[in-house]
């Protein structure tokens, strides 16, 4: 099986980054596939319904998700909601999230932001009947030293994120 990791922040030192490689390792190390899809160097135009559709990028996005048997988002968290080009990527991908398997990962600057993801997760389950995993992993720096994931608790919820969306993928099939 497939699956596809988009890590979705686009600062240079992006934590939420870090999550996703270690969650494409940590899939990849359980026996499935997993791709990392970097937002930072992707040139994506902002969702304008003006010709944005067309842009080669998305279509090949696009392709990606549909052939994924799962997608992770890993996102920052700013002002208590998901980074802005999350929102973007899916306003352009639109209908190849039905049915897909959604995940989390999520870096943020405090402890009061953890349900952050609830109004995308919300919008993918209305909007696409997306199958969204329960299992979040949602951390702050604390749980990094420099460029490094170093939390062995953060690290071993990446795992069992792993396992589940592998589990839920493999059950939907």
């Amino acid at each position: 099986m497939s699956h596809l990791v988009i890590s979705c922040s686009l600062s240079p030192k992006s934590r939420s980054a870090v999550l996703s490689e270690n969650l494409v390792a940590a899939i990849n190390n359980s026996g499935d596939a997993a791709e990392l899809i970097d937002l930072r160097s992707y040139e994506l135009p902002f969702c304008d319904a003006a010709g944005c559709y067309g842009h080669p990028n998305v279509g090949k996005l696009k392709e990606q998700i549909t052939a994924a048997a799962s997608i992770t988002i890993g996102v920052p968290i700013y002002n208590y909601d998901v980074g802005g080009a999350a929102r973007n990527l899916i306003s352009l991908t639109g209908d190849v999230w039905t049915g897909k398997v959604v995940g989390f990962v999520c870096a943020a600057g405090g402890q009061g932001s953890h349900m952050a993801v609830m109004g995308l997760a919300n919008s993918l389950m209305l909007d696409f009947r997306c199958m969204i995993v329960p299992r979040f992993v949602y951390t702050t720096g604390q749980a990094f030293t420099e460029a490094k994931l170093t939390d062995e608790a953060v690290i071993k919820r990446i795992e069992e994120l792993a396992t589940e969306l592998r589990r839920v993928s493999a059950a939907l099939r």
